[in-house]
């Protein structure tokens, strides 16, 4: 008598809502898991979206969803023993790691590892990992709990430098220092936009990173998989306040400062083990390479690789937290990727969808998030061209035909 394959096992996919099917459960269900979600579903994935709040974008092509609060371990552990998935793949850093330690103890697989996702979280363990453990060369940099902290380190790493917590997203509290009447401003933005790791209440411990003046600035899309690690092309991006903006694909590197870069982040993203597509970001100075930050998750600027490769950094990290090889990937050309910001309360409405397909290769992503309060990112542009000016071009005046109203 032989025994049927099992979903789990390398190579063995289920059907999606039978008993064999593969579960996959997000952790995060914004823009980029809503793209990894259509990716799984591709596969016969069946997708479980997590997140804070209902009809996130990826709770809109699962199979099923949860809202709950995944800093709270009681009611995350909860979620996962109702669906015990076979794979947990965390989109964001605001989660109880601890839930995620003792599930894969299990024998559940979390992307890429348990202590990955504790390590790149904060921007504490990744950069003592790179820097101190690994030895890869960084900007200088000092940690801080408290203002008068923060005054001496400013006063030791020097004016410009950068002040960030060392737990957010997207830039959040953010800001960069150049006289030291910008410390007490610094200290309190980051207060605000960034997340305690101290007891309730603390304060949130801040890192000082010294200002690069660097020649460009990429992220190295690195996936590590069943059938090795394979690099994209690398992706040059604008961020304003450590957000993503622009991005595009290929940034020209010459031979020798793209290998280091890709020993860079070969060397990082090995040290946190595990499968998954992680978004390495670098400083280019002259032929040096500096480690800035690493995500183990799909990166913003990788939303370029919706048009730049036949298989996009969504294919890739599903391809991937299943155990499966990455396989070849194509690049297609000259691509660019443009953010659209909405600002202020309300639901959003898109016009001017057709002008924005109107340019010539230009694809958009209405994101589908179901309300903004403040700034977000509400939708992308992507576009093809002959070079990379011309494939920027297109992507921005995609993005600029979209008008965005809040009701």
């Amino acid at each position: 008598m032989t025994t049927s394959p099992q979903a789990g096992e390398p190579g063995v996919l289920g059907t999606p809502l039978t008993p064999g099917a593969t579960r996959v459960l997000l952790l995060g269900s914004g823009e980029l898991g809503k793209e990894v979600a259509i990716e799984l579903q591709r596969l016969g994935v069946e997708v479980v979206a997590v997140d804070r709040y209902p009809d996130a974008p990826a709770m809109q092509v699962a199979h099923r969803w949860h809202v709950v609060d995944m800093l709270d371990p009681v009611a995350l552990r909860a979620v996962l023993e109702a669906e015990r998935p076979h794979v947990v793949v965390p989109e964001i850093e605001a989660i109880a790691t601890q839930v995620l330690a003792d599930v894969e103890a299990t024998g559940v697989r979390v992307v890429p590892t348990a202590r990955a996702t504790v390590l790149t979280m904060d921007r504490e363990g990744i950069r003592r990992l790179a820097a101190e453990e690994l030895g890869l060369p960084t900007s200088p940099y000092r940690f801080v709990d408290d203002l008068t902290g923060l005054y001496a380190a400013v006063a030791e790493v020097g004016v410009p430098c950068v002040v960030k917590p060392v737990m957010s997203s997207s830039g959040k509290g953010q800001s960069v220092v150049r006289a030291a009447g910008d410390v007490e401003a610094a200290w309190e933005y980051a207060q605000s936009g960034g997340r305690a790791t101290a007891e309730e209440g603390g304060a949130v411990r801040v890192i000082v990173e010294g200002f690069v003046e660097f020649d460009s600035e990429i992220t190295l899309l690195t996936v590590r998989h069943a059938g090795g690690t394979t690099f994209c092309e690398p992706v040059g991006h604008v961020q304003v306040d450590g957000d993503y903006r622009e991005s595009w694909q290929p940034a020209p590197l010459p031979p020798g400062t793209l290998a280091e870069a890709q020993r860079v982040a070969a060397t990082v993203t090995e040290a946190l083990g595990g499968w998954g597509l992680f978004g390495v970001e670098l400083f280019v100075v002259g032929d040096r390479v500096l480690f800035s930050e690493v995500s183990p998750r799909p990166h913003d600027t990788g939303l370029v690789t919706l048009a730049s490769q036949d298989l996009s950094e969504f294919a890739l990290h599903a391809r991937a937290v299943l155990g499966l090889p990455a396989g070849e990937v194509l690049p297609l050309g000259p691509a660019a990727s443009c953010a659209v910001l909405a600002e202020g309360t309300g639901v959003p409405t898109f016009s001017g969808v057709d002008a924005a397909l109107a340019v010539p290769t230009a694809q958009v992503r209405l994101f589908g998030k179901p309300s903004v309060a403040g700034r977000r990112r509400v939708a992308v542009a992507v576009a093809r061209g002959a070079d990379v000016d011309e494939a920027r071009s297109r992507a921005r005046a995609s993005a600029a035909a979209l008008a965005v109203d809040l009701a």
